[in-house]
């Protein structure tokens, strides 16, 4: 495998602006660092199982791809606008300072890990990564599930960087919230519309 090339991909499409990182940024601004650790654990869950699920099914996904990649995008770019609107509109609350719930931690769980199943970049950067980077160069059920782990593992790092960033600016960013909420809200449009031009 061309292990520079594989790295440069994957840390290039992890680390630049997109909705797992955008968010993630948000929610430490929202929430805090350590609460919004939650989202980066579910989006690296979710990125191990979409590499995983990739290496395992990547002929069949290849086919049906044309079929689903239509209503896989709208349902994605529908999502990014929900997403967008929700950041748009949010409001400073009190759950910021006092206790946050053991229920409201696993949502953001399920969140990082279920957007990776709706996020049209996610899907196809699994894809790309295991037919071009994976599967040429490893047969192995060991191969397959270390690489997956390992995309997992940059999926989490991505997003907490990005999640540090905003946590360590949260008073700043509390104090702008409103413009703060404005560019998320705009960057999350323009990665939705961006996936439709592509």
């Amino acid at each position: 495998m061309p292990y520079l090339s594989f790295l440069v991909f994957v840390v290039i499409t992890s680390f630049t602006p997109g909705p797992n990182n955008i968010m993630a940024m948000a929610f430490a601004n929202q929430f805090g660092l350590t609460k919004t650790i939650q989202f980066c654990l579910g989006v690296g869950i979710g990125f191990c199982t979409i590499t995983a699920l990739s290496c395992f099914f990547n002929i069949a996904l290849i086919s049906v791809m044309p079929f689903i990649n239509l209503p896989l995008t709208i349902l994605g770019v529908v999502y990014m606008l929900y997403l967008a609107y929700k950041i748009f509109t949010s409001k400073e609350n009190d759950d910021n300072n006092g206790h946050y719930s053991n229920e409201k931690k696993r949502s953001l769980l399920l969140l990082g890990t279920f957007l990776q199943f709706i996020n049209p970049k996610g899907i196809l950067f699994g894809i790309t990564v295991v037919a071009t980077y994976i599967l040429p160069y490893y047969s192995s059920f060991t191969s397959y599930i270390f690489l997956a782990l390992f995309l997992g593992f940059v999926g989490i790092i991505s997003t907490f960087s990005w999640a540090l960033f905003g946590s360590a600016f949260r008073k700043v960013l509390i104090k702008y919230r409103q413009p703060f909420n404005i560019v998320m809200a705009l960057l999350l449009v323009y990665s939705a519309f961006s996936i439709l031009i592509h």
